[in-house]
């Protein structure tokens, strides 16, 4: 047709127009870095930082924004370069051969292809000087800070924050630093670096305010917290403030935050705000064994009850659900009252009702008491109560047999672990010691038990650990016919020896089995991962039960062996699923599994 010419002509006008109006979108940006005589890992952390190299996975794809990154590029890979020792680099970045910074951003180009970047290290630095000034006599200075070291940004970095840190120590809650000056000798690569610290007045600890929305009395924060007013300054102790406010359990948020300007007598005043955490908690908990049908555990936890950060702990479980056993558990309750002493002490009420029905004996347990518990850090604490407790037992010494106690139960533990759900390094220790004195012709004596607890992952970290426990118990003074059974050991199950029933081994009475005096159990676990959620458990558990108070050549004995998988769930520890069979003694009842969270110990 006659109009059809120019209208196709015009056509591809509007569309050049419009496509000349428009960003080039990027198709495929080649990119490559090089830096001869650089280290593998130097190269491959410009590359991961790098804005040009990874354009594509951070999105950019037009002419401007590659000029944008190529632009910013210089200054992060010379400051990656310094990070190395290197203070004389030469970084080049080409876009199709031009040199990006002669690229004006008014007039970009309409399409890049390419990218080159060539970094020239130059040589690496030595410090020629290192200087802090004035530093407090207790201050202890980086060792790569010093001459004749390798000159990096990293170590000034750190040199100033020690001196800085230790005038803090020292009092001196105001110490910063006033300047630094840093010179490059090229010719002889070296760089000279002084820095110069301004300590500020030695300070004393002035008043914590506190603020924020909280329930908890601010009598009962201030005791618990005790803040060390009038002490010299010391970020140490205002650390342990912080700590013992967290460890009541009652706050999300505590934060102490000390002011910009001292009072004019020397002290500094300090803002504490809170936020509280919800008042209640729920929780819940289950674990099979194959024998032992399922245990459920569950417990409500009433935070701040009367405003004095108290935590009350009521902890209900049922066990053997579908066992071998009839159906028992037990109801616990235990309140928390951490302003009654003062810092690092707290008080506590423990009840406990229990019904333990096994294959061995039936036993009722009531008890009450009232202790204290003194923590030394957040590892280490020891406790000590008084109370009461009365038992009904029925086991192979009789029926409905009784027993009153006056009770003073002590107990330490220290916990070193790098995790309580699944370690690979550190140490567990726990010691008990409960002298009784027997009521209404009971007898009295001493019950110990001691769990301890190791782990290494022999420089794999945490890939292949080596795990190992030993547990022992004993009691002193009356006669084994002459205790409540609850005292008493048995060994087998899930907390002793897998693979053996729960509670299998004890002392032959007569046609029945009662508990021993002594007991001494050994476990050892290798854990292995597969993948970063899998990992491979093998293990062997060792039970041995004895009559008299302590372990003899004659003792009753089991073993127990076999593989476990684990599932990483992240915070809440691995998902286990062990099996295991009976590999000595007579107590043997074939294969055993066991389904729970967390480690075996």
């Amino acid at each position: 047709m006659p109009g059809s010419r120019p209208r196709a002509f015009l056509k591809r006008c509007l569309l050049g127009a419009i496509a000349m109006t428009l960003p080039t979108a990027l198709a495929a940006l080649e990119t490559t870095l090089t830096a001869p005589g650089a280290s593998k890992e130097l190269v491959e952390r410009m590359e991961e930082t790098s804005s040009v190299t990874t354009a594509k996975s951070r999105g950019l794809d037009t002419p401007l924004e590659i000029l944008s990154a190529a632009l910013s590029d210089y200054r992060t890979l010379v400051q990656i370069l310094y990070d190395e020792g290197y203070f004389s680099p030469v970084v080049s970045i080409k876009l199709d051969g031009k040199e990006a910074a002669e690229i004006s951003s008014l007039n970009v180009p309409t399409q890049i292809n390419s990218a080159v970047i060539t970094v020239n290290t130059g040589p690496k630095f030595t410090f020629g000087e290192a200087i802090v000034q004035p530093i407090s006599p207790e201050t202890v200075l980086p060792e790569e800070f010093a001459v004749g070291k390798l000159a990096t940004t990293g170590a000034i970095q750190q040199a100033a924050s020690a001196g800085v840190q230790g005038w803090r120590n020292a009092g001196h809650a105001k110490a910063e630093v006033e300047g630094q000056k840093v010179i490059a000798r090229h010719a002889e690569a070296k760089l000279d670096a002084e820095i110069n610290l301004t300590p500020g007045p030695r300070l004393r600890f002035g008043k914590m305010i506190i603020k924020g929305d909280t329930d908890v009395r601010h009598r009962s924060i201030e005791k618990i917290a005790g803040f060390p007013a009038g002490e010299v300054y010391s970020p140490e102790k205002i650390q342990k403030v912080g700590t013992r406010l967290r460890r009541t359990g009652t706050f999300n948020v505590v934060s102490i935050e000390e002011r910009d300007t001292p009072n004019p007598d020397g002290t500094l005043d300090f803002d504490a705000t809170f936020e509280d955490l919800p008042k209640r908690q729920l929780t819940f908990g289950a674990e099979i064994a194959s024998r032992d049908g399922v245990d459920v555990t569950a417990t409500w936890t009433h935070r701040n009850v009367f405003r004095r950060a108290e935590r009350l702990r009521f902890e209900a479980a049922v066990r053997n659900i579908g066992g071998a056993e009839d159906i028992d558990g037990r109801i616990g309750l235990r309140l928390d009252q951490p302003d009654r002493l003062g810092p690092d002490d707290n008080t506590f009420w423990n009840a406990l009702l229990e019904r333990r029905n096994t294959e061995n004996y039936n036993v009722t347990v009531a008890s009450l008491a009232y202790g204290a518990r003194r923590t030394f850090s957040d590892r280490l604490y020891a406790e000590a109560s008084a109370g009461f407790q009365w038992s009904s037992a029925d086991d192979a010494y009789g029926d409905d047999r009784r027993f009153r106690y006056f009770i003073l139960p002590l107990r330490s533990e220290w916990d070193e672990r790098d995790s309580k759900v699944s370690a690979t390094r550190g140490f567990y220790l726990d010691a008990q010691i409960t002298p009784f004195a027997g009521l209404s012709e009971t007898e009295s004596g001493i019950r110990m038990f001691f769990d301890g607890r190791g782990y290494t992952s022999l420089g794999t970290g945490g890939r292949l650990v080596l795990a190992g426990r030993v547990q022992l118990g004993s009691v002193l003074g009356p006669s084994p016919d002459g205790v409540t059974p609850d005292f008493l050991f048995f060994s087998g199950g899930a907390g002793t020896v897998r693979g053996q029933p729960y509670e299998s081994l004890g002392i032959p009475v007569g046609t029945g089995i009662a508990g021993g005096k002594s007991f001494l159990g050994l476990s050892a676990e290798v854990r292995g991962k597969v993948t970063e959620a899998i990992s491979l458990v093998g293990f062997y558990d060792y039970g041995t039960v004895d009559t008299s108070s302590f372990i003899g050549s004659g003792a009753e004995y089991h073993a127990g062996a076999g593989l476990g998988v684990r599932y990483d769930l992240g915070g809440f520890g691995p998902l286990r699923l062990d099996l295991a069979v009976p590999v000595q003694g007579d107590t043997g009842d074939g294969l055993q599994f066991y389904i729970g969270i967390g480690q075996a110990f």
